[in-house]
C-alpha cells in the first residue's frame, strides 16, 4: 500500500489551497496514509488548519527557526529526511514553492522528479502534460524507489474541510542545514483582489488592450466580478502589468469558476493555462481568433464599447 507525504505549501501563516489540491491527488492512489508535512518556524495554526483537511491522516509539524521563510535550500534536506519515514510518495504542489523545492528533494532521494501530475492511472503510472500542454504522456516510474512528484493543481478541485481533524505530531529531523542560502527580502505586489492562482473568477487583458493605461477597463470589470486579474504574455511582455499576473504555459496555470479573456487572440501557450477552466468568456474585436475555439462563451466587438456595458448591467 501506498504511504503519501504531502508538502504543505503555506505563506504568512495561512495554507495555500494547493495543499487541499494535492490532496485530492493523493486520493485516487487510494494509499494507506496520507501525512502532511508542514515545515515553519511556528507549525502550529498552520498544522491546525490543514488538519481539518478530509483525506489527511495526520499532520507532522517541524518547528525551526530555518523554516521562518520558504527556502528551498533548508526546507529540501529536511522534507527528503521525512520521506525516508517508511513513505512511498512525496507529493507537493506544481506552483512556485513546488517547482523550486522538489527537484532539490528529488536529487536528494536519488530518484527523478515526475512533474505536473494531471491524472493517476496508478501508484506508480501517471498522466501529465507536454509541449506546451499539446499532447498527453503517461509515465511510469520504478515501484521500488520513493517517488517525488509535483501536482498540477489546476486539474484537481481542493479537498473540503472534514468533520474531524487529523492528529497533529510534532516532528524532529537531525538534519544540517545549508548555510550558503539566506532570506533578504520578499518583494511581492499589494493587492484587495483575490489570488490569481486560487481566485474562483479572473478577468485577463492582452494586447488588444492597446496600454497600461487602458487596463484600467480590466481592473473596473474584475471589481464588479470580484475577481482576480490576469493578463496574456503579450500584454506582460508590452509593460502593461507585472510578470507575476502572466496566466499561461510560461505564467500561471489556473482552473477558476470563469474566466474572461478580454483582447486575448489564444495562442496556444495561454491556452494552456486555462484549459480547465469552468466556463472560458471571451470578448474579442476578431471573430477569427483562436480563443473563440475553446471559449464556452464568445462576444465580437470593441472591448471598449462591451466592457462598460457588461458592467453597467452587472
Amino acid at each position: 500500500m501506498s504511504k503519501i507525504l504531502v508538502v504543505a505549501e503555506h505563506l504568512n501563516g495561512k495554507l495555500n489551497s494547493s495543499t487541499a489540491r494535492c490532496v485530492t491527488c493523493a486520493l485516487e492512489l487510494k494509499p494507506e496514509t496520507i501525512d502532511l508535512l508542514v515545515l515553519a518556524d511556528a507549525p502550529d495554526a498552520i498544522a491546525a488548519e490543514a488538519a481539518k483537511i478530509d483525506g489527511v491522516s495526520k499532520v507532522l509539524a517541524v518547528a525551526n527557526p530555518a523554516n521562518a521563510h520558504a527556502l528551498a535550500a533548508a526546507y529540501a534536506p529536511q522534507i527528503a529526511a521525512a520521506a525516508k519515514n517508511g513513505y512511498t510518495h512525496v507529493f507537493a504542489p506544481s506552483t512556485t514553492f513546488g517547482k523550486d523545492v522538489m527537484p532539490r528533494v528529488a536529487a536528494l532521494l536519488d530518484v527523478a522528479q515526475v512533474s505536473d501530475i494531471m491524472q493517476v492511472v496508478d501508484a506508480h503510472t501517471f498522466r501529465r502534460p507536454i509541449y506546451a500542454g499539446n499532447a498527453i504522456v503517461t509515465v511510469t516510474a520504478p515501484a521500488d524507489k520513493v517517488l517525488a512528484a509535483t501536482v498540477r493543481t489546476a486539474s484537481y478541485a481542493a479537498a473540503a474541510n472534514g468533520s474531524t481533524p487529523a492528529r497533529v505530531e510534532a516532528l524532529t529531523l537531525a538534519v544540517d542545514l545549508p548555510a550558503h542560502t539566506r532570506f533578504v527580502d520578499l518583494a511581492q505586489g499589494k493587492s484587495d483582489r483575490p489570488d490569481l492562482q486560487s481566485a474562483s473568477r479572473v478577468v485577463s487583458g492582452g494586447r488588444g488592450v492597446g496600454s497600461a493605461d487602458n487596463f484600467s477597463v480590466i481592473y473596473k470589470l474584475a471589481d464588479k466580478l470580484g475577481a482576480a486579474v490576469g493578463a496574456s504574455r503579450a500584454a506582460v511582455d508590452a509593460g502593461y502589468v507585472p510578470s507575476d499576473l502572466q496566466v499561461g504555459q510560461t505564467g500561471k496555470i489556473i482552473a477558476p469558476e470563469l474566466y474572461v479573456a478580454v483582447g486575448i487572440s489564444g495562442a496556444i501557450q495561454h491556452l494552456t493555462g486555462i484549459k480547465d477552466a469552468g466556463t472560458i468568456v471571451a470578448i474579442n474585436k476578431d471573430p477569427e481568433a483562436p480563443i473563440f475555439e475553446i471559449a464556452d462563451i464568445g462576444l465580437v466587438g470593441d472591448l471598449f464599447k462591451l466592457l462598460p456595458e457588461l458592467q453597467a448591467a452587472l
